[in-house]
């Protein structure tokens, strides 16, 4: 058994100045931007509440977009119950991976970002039944 929940709104941003992009959607959003640590390098993070998914900034090569994250207590496990739902590995990147949904979108697995996952706040996998 293994468990896993929906983390992360990341919005991929395709420029030189991270901080101007965070503080562009700190504004649409009506969020404050939390303080950066000395490990954010290429992230930044808006204020949300322990209810709610992050809300992640991150600095890209690529075209900008938005993604999801899921956080789980074991990658390997989500990774292959995903793919037994039509998702596909694309790779995987420093701790998580990257994957592609059955629609083309692009989303990351990634270890727990809010601390322990507990069955009374993810979702159950393997033997027992997902908690609706």
């Amino acid at each position: 058994m293994h468990l896993s929940r929906f983390c992360a709104l990341v919005i991929d941003c395709k420029v030189e100045d991270i901080d101007a992009a965070t503080t562009f959607w700190s504004r649409a959003f009506g969020r404050d931007v939390l303080p950066p640590t000395p490990d954010s390098g290429n992230y930044r993070e808006l204020s949300t509440s322990k209810d709610e998914p992050m809300i992640l900034l991150q600095k890209v090569d690529h075209d900008s977009r938005v993604h999801l994250d899921i956080e789980a207590d074991d990658l390997e496990a989500e990774v292959k119950r995903l793919e037994a739902l039509g998702a596909k590995r694309i790779a995987f990147v420093k701790r998580w991976w990257v994957l592609e949904a059955p629609t083309g979108h692009r989303f990351c697995v990634v270890n727990p970002q809010r601390g322990p996952l507990t069955p009374a706040t993810a979702n159950s996998w393997g033997d027992a039944a997902p908690k609706p």
